[in-house]
């Protein structure tokens, strides 16, 4: 390779490091090359490419500053350490101790969940279940799903003790007197509770 090509790859770095997010486009300007050849130097520089705004955007893999979910927003672009949406929101929905609801993962995101989530009815990895109205979102597998729905079932169950008053309280402890052997969720779906 010319000197002049190198010289011009690293001022593109360096472009692209101040900038901490470009477009593909930007970047075949600052390489002085084809969008083809940009996209090469990208998958070189093992660059992020953002989940929202269709994947236009790029940042430099030492740029982003991670949150715990290994999420990553620069003013309005989002990136995500797991990859594309499509990975991002499997592995978040996988790793959860108690799954998310849509609007959870939307929140998470920064997505509206109706802009993204009719993607993720039939996706291998996750699976869907209606919870009082409301879709949940679970590990596919078998263990993991078992596990996510115990914990939210003690959210669930945890949050009812958390807001009932005295007279309510009394109501389910008759209810378990009377039913006995059913569980927290049982008792709370029981038309007198």
């Amino acid at each position: 390779m010319a000197q002049s090509d190198q010289d011009t790859i690293k001022k593109a770095w360096k472009h692209f490091e101040k900038a901490n997010v470009l477009n593909i486009g930007e970047l075949a300007t600052a390489l002085k090359c084809s969008i083809p050849s940009a996209r090469l130097k990208i998958k070189d520089w093992k660059a992020f490419t953002s989940y929202n705004h269709n994947g236009r955007f790029y940042t430099l893999p030492h740029v982003p500053r991670f949150d715990r979910h290994g999420l990553w927003r620069y003013k309005d672009i989002a990136f995500s350490m797991h990859g594309n949406l499509k990975k991002t929101v499997i592995h978040l929905v996988t790793s959860a101790s108690a799954g998310y609801t849509g609007r959870q993962l939307g929140e998470l995101l920064g997505l509206s969940p109706r802009s993204f989530l009719h993607h993720f009815r039939k996706c291998p990895g996750i699976c869907r279940e209606k919870q009082d109205g409301v879709y949940v979102y679970f590990s596919d597998d078998i263990s993991e799903y078992e596990k996510q729905m115990w914990q939210r079932n003690l959210i669930v169950c945890r949050t009812a003790v958390d807001t009932i008053s005295e007279q309510e309280a009394i109501m389910i402890l008759v209810a378990i007197i009377r039913h006995h052997g059913i569980s927290a969720v049982e008792i709370l779906a029981l038309p007198e509770i």
